[in-house]
């Protein structure tokens, strides 16, 4: 009898631990998310993105597109300076809108091609990207996006703020360029897009709720 009495309390103290740590799993679990869904609103409200659309996958029209883009941020307007953020954004694309759209009109005129290039700011969601070795999150971002004929075919993009389009374009993120980051986006911020992976959980809950909830 005092056996079984025995078993039994040993028995309870052993659920009774497996709850508490299935508890603290999900609590912890919780926290982690949370966290991680706050930092990336965090990261959304600090940048402000570049993105340009291809006419269609033709080499043609995908070549392009990079000289459009080597073109607009050769020029560097005020608008590709490296000052604008999601809050004077609209003040500094007003100032530079016409004149970038004249510079990628003439790169398609003296390649031949009979589209035109149409250059708007807005929201725009994107799904999470990767380039080199930085990961942004997925959701709705202050966007410049330069749409060449009918924008059909596959785009390129980069951070305009803070200001790594012309790193990225010439094809190397330096240590340096990423230091940068922690200005803009605090520790935590720049701790999630140079993660390389270290939140590849973190990044696809943040986007299955985008698409769940923001759509």
């Amino acid at each position: 009898m005092r056996f079984n009495t025995y078993s039994a309390f040993q028995e309870r103290r052993d659920k009774l631990f497996l709850v508490s740590v299935i508890i603290g799993f999900v609590l912890y679990a919780a926290f982690a998310i949370t966290y991680f869904a706050n930092v990336s609103d965090e990261i959304r409200e600090s940048v402000v993105r570049l993105h340009i659309l291809a006419d269609s996958n033709e080499q043609i029209d995908q070549s392009v597109k990079l000289k459009v883009r080597d073109a607009l941020l050769e020029k560097n307007t005020e608008l590709l300076s490296g000052k604008v953020t999601p809050e004077n954004a609209e003040e500094y694309f007003e100032k530079s809108r016409e004149e970038l759209e004249k510079c990628a009109n003439e790169v398609l005129e003296e390649n031949g091609l009979n589209y035109k290039a149409e250059i708007t700011l807005g929201k725009e969601y994107y799904t999470t990207r990767v380039y080199q070795n930085l990961t942004f999150p997925a959701g709705t971002y202050t966007s410049v996006k330069v749409v060449l004929g009918s924008g059909e075919g596959e785009n390129w993009w980069c951070v305009m703020f803070p200001p790594l389009c012309v790193p990225v374009a010439d094809g190397e993120i330096k240590t340096d360029d990423s230091i940068v980051l922690e200005e803009y986006l605090g520790s935590d911020g720049k701790k999630i897009v140079t993660s390389e992976g270290k939140f590849k959980m973190g990044f696809k809950i943040v986007e299955i709720y985008e698409k769940l909830f923001k759509d």
